[in-house]
């Protein structure tokens, strides 16, 4: 059964800088891409970044843009989102997510697996 399990959210205020983690079990991890979403009260979710399977390829949403940066660590089936200059419209459960592919995919629909979500709340 595959297991994906976030962690590391919390209140900052804007500026700050706050890094997200995400550990998947039960199946080889870097067999497939992973990626971040996050849903604020009343939207729908959205993709944050994305990962190969491999690490080499990101991709992020315009709003995230040289504010975040997601990457993985295969050895200890990991993946990690930092995340800067928090902003209070970052505010959002933010999921972890693993892809049906090998390449970045920036639709919810691509991915098989999710987390349960992480809550990060940024004050202005």
């Amino acid at each position: 059964q595959v297991q994906l399990v976030e962690s590391g959210g919390g209140l900052v205020q804007a500026g700050d800088s706050l890094t997200l983690s995400c550990v998947e079990t039960g199946r080889p991890f870097d067999s497939t891409a992973m990626g971040w979403f996050r849903q604020a009260p009343g939207k729908e979710r959205e993709i944050v970044a994305s990962i190969s399977w491999s690490g080499g390829h990101t991709y992020y949403a315009d709003s995230v843009k040289d504010r975040f940066v997601i990457s993985r660590d295969n050895a200890k089936n990991m993946m990690f989102l930092q995340m800067n200059s928090l902003k209070p419209e970052d505010t959002a459960v933010y999921y972890c997510a693993a892809s049906k592919h090998l390449a970045p995919m920036g639709s919810s629909s691509e991915y098989d697996y999710w987390g349960q979500g992480t809550q990060v709340t940024v004050s202005s």
